[in-house]
């Protein structure tokens, strides 16, 4: 298994992922194949800039070619504050495992380079908001649970 940073080659493999997590994830949803072509120009697009950028860092697991698991994250710069150096936090998003490599530990050794990662960058914090499915999965990779944020939905 290869740990490793996206890169240009992987954008294919990462928009069919992406394809399938979204169909996975809402299956009361009927998704057309023919909608894919203009979700992968979009896509294509986000990938392409994100992994040229320093803004998201996309994180994949690899087994002989194939990507069977990523996680995606985001940096974001805080306002800085007298009295300390100021350090971007990490958001995690589109964590996901393709079903053949589920509950093997794949996920976890992704999370772990992750953390290490963090760590190593001094990014002050890693935030994730966890599917009920997932409580357990970050809760035994070091991750504990925080006040529930607000949102507001402009409409």
């Amino acid at each position: 298994m290869i740990i490793r940073l996206a890169e240009s080659k992987d954008i294919e493999q990462l928009i069919r992922m992406r394809w399938d997590v979204t169909i996975e994830s809402y299956p009361s949803k009927s998704f057309d194949e023919s909608e894919f072509d203009s979700f992968q120009v979009e896509c294509e697009d986000f990938l392409n800039n994100a992994i040229k950028g320093d803004r998201w860092f996309i994180w994949i697991a690899e087994e002989e070619g194939k990507i069977v698991s990523h996680i995606y994250i985001e940096l974001i710069e805080k306002v800085p504050r007298p009295g300390s150096i100021t350090r971007p936090f990490a958001f995690m998003t589109n964590v996901y495992t393709v079903k053949d490599f589920r509950n093997k530990g794949v996920g976890s050794q992704l999370l772990t380079a992750i953390n290490e990662w963090a760590k190593k960058e001094q990014y002050e914090f890693i935030i994730v908001w966890p599917s009920d499915e997932s409580v357990n999965y970050y809760k035994k990779n070091g991750y504990s649970h925080c006040k529930e944020p607000m949102e507001y939905f402009p409409s």
